[in-house]
């Protein structure tokens, strides 16, 4: 079985998430895995609203959908989260699927970045998704195992998303309703 699988903070999911998760699993794999980062070793963990939490409105998110399945993998592994640790674990725990990571191009134009680029882009498949102004030219030649995807650009962001809640804003559709339930009810993100 093809698996895509889609790295994220999810502070929160969002409705952007969920149409590139579409998307990706008409086309492109059988399922997408949402695999939760308890904490992103580029990011503040300072920035993250609490693990349990995030899962609740990942989960909350992906409920009804069921070519989305949720992982806590990251959170057995060791901190902070890398993703090629984390490819080498599902390729090791599930041998029979084949792995796609599920990037957008911000990440993708970063990846020297990242912990072992080198590995990740020799051994892994990846989905590289645009993202609004981080342009991957398509004149580019890539690698067979790097794809570059015509997927909706949605210009949403989780920060954006969060500033709006602090500010006392609508979030309105950029959410799914069952995440801003549980984002109203619990408070998340306000002041």
């Amino acid at each position: 079985m093809k698996i895509g699988l889609f790295f994220g903070s999810f502070n929160p999911i969002h409705i952007g998430h969920l149409i590139i998760g579409e998307y990706i699993s008409n086309y492109y794999v059988d399922k997408v895995w949402f695999v939760i980062s308890p904490q992103n070793p580029l990011k503040s963990e300072f920035e993250l609203l609490d693990i349990d939490n995030r899962i609740s409105l990942v989960k909350a998110a992906i409920a009804d959908n069921e070519k989305f399945e949720f992982s806590d993998a990251e959170l057995y592994l060791p901190l902070p989260s890398y993703t090629v640790n984390s490819l080498k674990y599902f390729k090791k725990k599930f041998p029979e699927h084949d792995f796609f990571l599920i990037m957008g191009s911000d990440n993708f134009l970063n990846l020297s970045k990242w912990k072992s680029p080198e590995v990740l882009l020799k051994n892994y498949n990846f989905l590289v998704y645009e993202r609004p102004k981080f342009e991957v030219s398509t004149q580019q030649h890539f690698a067979s195992n790097i794809t570059l995807l015509e997927a909706p650009l949605i210009s949403i962001s989780s920060t954006q998303i969060r500033e709006l809640i602090s500010a006392g804003k609508s979030v309105r559709y950029l959410l799914p309703d069952a995440v801003l339930k549980i984002i109203n009810r619990n408070q998340f993100y306000y002041k």
